[in-house]
Parts: C-alpha cells; sequence; structure tokens
C-alpha cells in the first residue's frame, strides 16, 4: 500500500491524458512496448482521443498507427473516428 506521499509523487508523474488510472509516462511506455495487445491497443486509442496532436507522435510512431490501424479505428468515440479515417486515407490510402 502506497503512503500520501507515494501517491501524490505517482499523480505527479501521470500522464493528463490518463487521469483517471493510476498509471505513470513510465507504465503508458512500457504498455507501448509490451506484448500485451489488448493493453496496447487500449492505450493507443486513449493516445489518439485524448493526447494533444502535437504530442501523438512522441508515443506512437506513424508505422505503428499503421499497423494497428485495423484493430484501432472501431474503437476511437465517434466524434473523432472520421477524422482519423480521413486522415488515415489521405497518408496511407487506407480507408476504413
Amino acid at each position: 500500500m502506497l503512503d500520501q506521499k507515494e501517491r501524490t509523487e505517482r499523480a505527479r508523474k501521470r500522464p493528463y491524458f490518463i487521469w483517471d488510472y493510476d498509471l505513470t509516462e513510465e507504465d503508458v511506455r512500457a504498455i507501448l512496448r509490451g506484448d500485451n495487445e489488448y493493453e496496447k491497443l487500449w492505450v493507443m486509442v486513449r493516445i489518439l482521443e485524448r493526447c494533444r496532436l502535437e504530442e501523438i507522435w512522441s508515443y506512437v510512431t506513424p508505422a505503428q498507427l499503421r499497423q494497428y490501424w485495423p484493430q484501432i479505428h472501431r474503437r476511437i468515440r465517434k466524434e473523432l473516428r472520421g477524422a482519423w479515417e480521413w486522415a488515415m486515407e489521405v497518408w496511407y490510402g487506407i480507408v476504413a
């Protein structure tokens, strides 16, 4: 069990786009490097939905986005899905 100081320190290290889970920046990057496909897809979708555009590519490479696009695009919130589908069509000729 973490004491208050440790909880506060972990919260300080939490990325702004994952405010509702106890994950640090290091945790997010470990998930993206890891083998758990479910967690990786969840984090990638969360980044595409919530992360500032200029920061997305510091987490996910265009090659990763292209590789995982078939699994990702259905999970993106409806209000953002169209924009990402358009981008993938323009960048890579991929039609969802």
